[in-house]
């Protein structure tokens, strides 16, 4: 057993298979060093944990949730194509918030994706990151997560 999958044990997790594409995308590409995802929705076993603006309809507790699982998702995609044995490093994270007017504290909302990645590859796991609030997602989801990995 590596230990990312040491660690997604410990959390109580597994990676899940990769979500279908709801549009003309796939969910990752390398290029030369560097895995790519698409971004990811929340899907848990085909169905979506949470829809709904973050500041609305959806808590700041339950938006972060969501973007660690779309960091799962991610990872998911990663492992796909390249397994995540070959991940050197997480490089970047951009995280999409929809937003209820007012609401302002999407870092807080990302930060479910940036602490799953940490957890699963500790100093590795450490990225830069863009959280930006929007006024809508795909399917009405409240986060949606992309990366780029770096990858033997």
């Amino acid at each position: 057993m590596t230990q990312w999958e040491k660690n997604l044990a410990e959390l109580g997790l597994t990676l899940p298979s990769v979500a279908a594409p709801v549009a003309a995308y796939i969910p990752a590409i390398r290029t030369g060093s560097l895995v790519y995802t698409s971004g990811q929705v929340p899907f848990v076993a085909g169905r979506l944990s949470a829809v709904g603006k973050v500041g609305a309809e959806v808590s700041l507790e339950a938006a972060k949730d969501a973007a660690r699982v779309c960091a799962l998702n991610a990872l998911a995609a990663v492992h796909d194509l390249v397994g995540l044995d070959a991940v050197v490093r997480i490089v970047k994270v951009v995280g999409f918030v929809a937003s209820a007017p007012g609401f302002g504290d999407q870092p807080t909302v990302v930060n479910g994706a940036s602490e799953l990645l940490g957890q699963v590859f500790g100093d590795a796991g450490r990225h830069a990151r863009s959280a930006v609030g929007v006024a809508e997602l795909p399917l009405n989801v409240p986060v949606e997560v992309e990366l780029i990995a770096e990858v033997r």
